[in-house]
């Protein structure tokens, strides 16, 4: 660093939370934490993250990067601990009155998501994860590659699975009644 350059300042903590709780919560939800669980998976990424935050290095990484590493490895510690609950969540529409969508619109986006979800679920945990942070997050695949300790090919290989998976799954199923 340059003299008379201030290093970028670290974030407080209740700024984290409230700039980023959503995308930590999507991030949670995408790695197939059960509804049930995802709160306090999510509170266990914020202590992390409120004890880590004073060693962030904004110019080493992004917070949204550094955030989904944590989100990664406390959501696979979830995954492997042994009271592990099994249990499927029982998603119920959401019927809003007043709707501005037309029904028939509204069943077939539904229908998309569940299709959507389902073919990610299927997934291997890596390909599913490789895909969600680097097509849906946009996080670079070099950030992705070092959280899940794979080689940069590793990383680019699951990528074109999970795509190739998932074509075959949607183009399989989209239009069947």
């Amino acid at each position: 660093m340059k003299a008379g350059m201030l290093a970028p300042a670290v974030p407080e903590f209740a700024q984290v939370f409230e700039d980023h709780a959503d995308y930590v919560y999507r991030i949670l939800h995408q790695m197939r934490v059960p509804p049930s669980d995802v709160e306090d998976v999510m509170q266990e990424v914020f202590l992390v993250v409120h004890r880590r935050l004073s060693s962030f290095e904004p110019g080493t990484a992004t917070l949204k990067t550094w955030l989904w590493e944590i989100a990664w490895r406390t959501a696979s510690d979830h995954r492997r601990r042994a009271h592990r609950r099994y249990e499927e969540s029982s998603d119920t529409l959401d019927h809003t009155e007043g709707s501005a969508r037309a029904p028939d619109h509204e069943v077939a986006s539904r229908r998309t998501l569940a299709l959507l979800e389902r073919a990610l679920a299927r997934l291997p945990e890596e390909q599913r994860m490789v895909f969600v942070m680097f097509d849906v997050e946009g996080v670079p695949m070099d950030h992705i590659a070092a959280t899940m300790e794979c080689p940069l090919k590793t990383a680019y290989s699951r990528l074109r699975l999970a795509r190739e998976s998932l074509r075959a799954a949607l183009g399989g199923e989209v239009g069947r009644e």
